[in-house]
């Protein structure tokens, strides 16, 4: 379905791999290294898990987590051949795009969106993730090039947990069809944050089965598009990705634990 964010599949069945940084031998080598013992350790879970899920490791995106990392760090993941990431807050994702523009990477946006800036998210990244209200998809949608539409993810609270965002399963197809009728937004799935009590595999699996039942309200082109399923990070990806997960957010498993 997507072009794997990492290394070619032959990386789960081979350690005979050159990574970029180790061609060109311009970065610091200890800093990298981490990152790379990191990305190899998570690369092999997914493998895993994709495996046991009988999925092809090219069903599956990574998406870095890049939330309180520096710029730095996003272009050394991006050497080891990570593309897809996600930030939280607009005004520190800002200046990550801003200075790897050359990686010419994708970028997710997965925070809590304010209606006030909706301009910059509209403009700045390819992807949102966490579209839960019809007032600011009307506003992302006026704002977009018309050349770019934005890729976005209704964001479905699963848990019903009032401490995180996203409709409520019930509300998710009114929000689709206000979607459908907005020229610049294209609808592509349903993202979910976990309640810290709930059971993943349980709480995957109800997002999947809502998942197919908008899919199936969709005829023609909106029907081939409706094909992203956003959920899953550190802790649970393996419940995820066996419940069908397309693009996993994972942060500490990949550039260690925050400050």
């Amino acid at each position: 379905m997507f072009t794997p964010s990492f290394i070619p599949e032959s990386r789960c069945e081979t350690s005979a791999f050159l990574y970029p940084w180790e061609r060109l031998n311009i970065y610091d080598e200890t800093c990298v290294h981490k990152l790379d013992t990191r990305l190899a350790a998570l690369e092999d879970r997914i493998c895993r898990a994709c495996e046991a899920a009988q999925r092809p490791r090219s069903d599956v995106t990574l998406i870095g987590a890049s939330k309180a990392m520096p710029s730095t760090r996003v272009r050394e993941a991006a050497m080891l051949g990570v593309s897809n990431f996600g930030e939280n807050y607009l005004d520190e994702a800002l200046e990550k795009i801003s200075t790897t523009k050359d990686l010419n990477l994708i970028w997710h946006y997965i925070g809590r969106i304010q209606s006030r800036k909706s301009k910059a998210i509209a403009l700045n990244f390819d992807w949102v993730h966490t579209l839960d209200r019809a007032k600011v998809a009307h506003r992302l949608n006026d704002y977009c090039e018309q050349d770019k539409p934005l890729q976005v993810l209704i964001q479905v609270n699963i848990n019903r947990d009032p401490a995180k965002a996203g409709v409520n399963p019930e509300n998710a197809f009114t929000l689709l069809d206000t979607l459908l009728k907005l020229e610049y937004l294209q609808p592509r799935g349903l993202m979910t944050i976990l309640a810290t009590d709930a059971d993943p595999t349980d709480s995957y699996q109800s997002v999947a089965r809502l998942f197919d039942t908008l899919g199936d309200s969709l005829t023609g082109e909106e029907a081939v598009k409706w094909d992203t399923l956003s959920m899953g990070m550190t802790g649970d990806l393996e419940a995820a990705i066996a419940c069908g997960a397309t693009h996993i957010r994972i942060g500490t498993a990949l550039f260690g634990a925050r400050d």
